[in-house]
């Protein structure tokens, strides 16, 4: 195999993560093979990830092998009524990082997504319906993605649990802070308007 070959193989593993298209793959390809030294920590850095992190097959959070449930599904300072559904677990890491929530997780690992394949069998959704069994969750919170795929994996998810006891809300959507009204694109302005609140 000669060296475009080897460089075409990687290009194609790296754009396989999400958010790497074609030509940055190609570019972080091209610039490992000139950095090797930056080729080997990313190695070790792989293997280690492969070796020492797995999924909370709980929550689906990231967990350290050998830590399962994690120590968000095991934490007893929690609060046991709320449940916050997300996507991903990057989702998970990005709320956890704002502080501002005290209760349980459950990561879907996707949303809907017909044009990438994704549909209702790839989703945690079961999971999500068998965590409900005996549980105490006064509140369900919809933490997904404001997009066409995201609102259609919300209205997936609250049919599922209409039969359910449960308070079912989702995130608050409108001005981000720090921002202007000329700055915002007609959707956020329309759910900004909608969802005023009192002053």
């Amino acid at each position: 195999m000669d060296a475009q070959a080897h460089l075409h193989e990687l290009s194609l593993s790296l754009a396989r993560l999400p958010g790497v298209g074609r030509r940055s793959a190609e570019r972080m390809a091209l610039a490992l093979a000139r950095k090797p030294d930056d080729a080997d920590t990313l190695v070790r850095a792989l293997n280690a990830t492969r070796e020492h992190v797995r999924v909370c097959t709980h929550c689906g959070s990231m967990t350290p092998a050998g830590v399962d449930p994690c120590r968000l599904c095991t934490s007893p300072t929690r609060d046991d009524t709320v449940l916050c559904v997300v996507e991903d677990p990057s989702d998970i890491i990005a709320i956890e990082a704002s502080g501002g929530f005290i209760g349980r997780y459950h990561s879907l690992m996707g949303k809907l997504s017909p044009m990438s394949g994704q549909g209702p069998s790839q989703l945690r959704a079961e999971a999500l319906l068998a965590r409900l069994v005996g549980a105490a969750f006064s509140e369900i919170i919809l933490a997904i993605s404001t997009d066409v795929e995201g609102d259609a994996t919300c209205s997936y998810i609250r049919e599922l649990l209409d039969a359910q006891d449960v308070c079912v809300t989702r995130l608050a959507f409108g001005l981000p802070a720090g921002s202007g009204i000329a700055y915002s694109d007609s959707i956020t302005l329309d759910r900004a308007l909608k969802g005023r609140q009192s002053v």
